[in-house]
């Protein structure tokens, strides 16, 4: 519903992301990175500085130059030292800059107080990973998170946006009093706001849970995609499902999840399952306001780590997807995390060799390999549709099943909650049938087929 009355414009127009601006906006990125941290940061500054680069390429902005700036200690009022502040107003004025992205975590009074010194508009990560949440979202669900995680950042910057807000109105009844100003009504306007987008939330989460439920009814497991931005999980998507979602060499490509049936080499479906990517340092409140669309990641059967093999900081991505899926609750190290080097057609041929010959079985149990592919060329998929089916086997008991000819209706049950694999009839007219059971269902099959006899070796 649109605003109607002055002060709900005022707060939407506040609520818009910070960093709107149009592509011709000239952007000075800045990577202020302390000395101490990164003594143990696997990440080098410089590759740290390209990602925020990346970022604002991500919503078209005019990236006119990068600056990375060592910090010995942060300002509490400018995170930068004085001097450090001074001689970049300079640069902005002579570059003629008009939006400063900086790649650390601003307060208020540090953002409101650079905006104050360079005389141009200041952003920091949050604020940018923000805006291109907000850009990406398309579906009623993510939307309302991007904008509930929006709210709840804007909530603590009202001070630094709005001169007007020194001002106070009147109290109402006979008797007047104080009143509130101008600050806390916008303040009270957000929160309402934020707790009417929860309400709708709640709304939506329950009818994701729905859909979720009608799909375990169904012997169909769930495979998830998870992984770095730009990691390659869309184009792998497509080349799974042949469906058409979003996959562009840009960070953040996609944000609303998406799932779709694929068939394995041996004709079983599976869901598959396509995420919003993880970056380092995601805003705590953007894991939080997305928690109930990763719920699919945490209820998967398969997990499937992408990883950009190619890239040079691919150990260092891997080690914060590992963070939020442990922020998930999910072990890196769990059974069911299929581990995936893509974009192998960016490699050389030496390099290829060796990285093939690590994800190749070596006969050792209990040592998880990775699967050595390219999405977009195709290359190795048909190892990972294999390591799929397997490692959904291993987590599934078989059993051998004999039905009389009047037995119909135990036929149809088993087709709907287990996987046939074989099925014979003998002179009789008896079945036998070779059925795979999930874990979570095996009570109920052994409660309903107490003759079925247990098989050992069948994959």
């Amino acid at each position: 519903m649109e605003p109607r009355t002055p002060g709900e414009i005022r707060l939407q127009r506040q609520a818009e992301p910070e960093a709107a601006i149009a592509a011709e906006t000239r952007t000075l990125v800045i990577g202020p990175y302390q000395t101490r941290r990164d003594a143990g940061e696997p990440r080098p500054v410089l590759a740290r500085l390209d990602e925020a680069v990346g970022l604002a390429a991500a919503i078209e902005l005019d990236v006119a130059d990068k600056l990375l700036v060592t910090v010995q200690q942060i300002r509490p009022s400018t995170f930068l030292g004085k001097g450090r502040v001074e001689e970049i107003a300079g640069r902005i004025e002579a570059d003629g800059i008009r939006l400063v992205v900086m790649d650390c975590a601003l307060s208020p009074v540090q953002q409101r107080n650079l905006e104050k010194a360079w005389g141009v508009k200041v952003i920091d990560r949050t604020g940018l990973i923000l805006e291109i949440f907000g850009r990406r979202a398309s579906t009623r669900e993510g939307t309302l998170q991007v904008e509930h995680a929006h709210l709840a950042y804007q909530r603590s910057r009202l001070v630094r946006s709005w001169t007007h807000l020194e001002r106070q109105r009147g109290g109402f009844g006979f008797l007047g009093g104080p009143g509130e100003t101008q600050i806390e009504a916008d303040r009270r306007m957000i929160q309402e706001r934020m707790t009417r987008i929860e309400r709708e939330l709640e709304t939506v989460t329950r009818t994701r849970g729905l859909h979720r439920r009608s799909r375990r009814r169904v012997p169909y497991p769930i495979v998830a995609l998870v992984g770095y931005t730009n990691a390659g999980k869309s184009t792998l998507f497509n080349r799974l499902t042949r469906a058409e979602v979003l996959a562009e060499n840009m960070l953040f490509a996609t944000l609303d999840p998406t799932a779709r049936a694929i068939k394995l080499p041996h004709g079983e479906t599976a869901i598959l399952s396509d995420t919003v990517g993880f970056i380092s340092d995601l805003p705590t409140m953007l894991i939080a306001a997305f928690r109930a669309t990763l719920e699919d990641v945490i209820e998967a059967d398969i997990l499937l780590h992408v990883r950009d093999i190619a890239h040079e900081d691919a150990e260092a991505q891997g080690a914060d997807v590992a963070q939020v899926l442990a922020e998930l609750g999910i072990e890196p190290d769990a059974d069911r995390i299929i581990e995936v080097w893509n974009k192998a057609d960016l490699l050389d041929e030496a390099e290829r060799e060796r990285l093939l010959n690590l994800s190749r079985p070596n006969g050792v149990k209990d040592t998880p390999k990775p699967v050595l592919l390219s999405a977009l060329t195709g290359e190795g998929i048909d190892r990972l549709m294999s390591r799929i089916e397997a490692r959904i086997a291993a987590a599934r008991t078989s059993f051998a099943v004999i039905l009389e000819p009047a037995q119909g209706a135990e036929l149809h049950w088993l087709y709907e909650n287990a996987e046939v694999l074989d099925r014979r009839e003998d002179a009789s007219g008896d079945l036998h049938l070779v059925v795979r059971v999930a874990p979570e269902k095996e009570p109920r099959f052994l409660n309903r087929f107490g003759a079925a006899r247990r098989l050992k070796g069948v994959a």
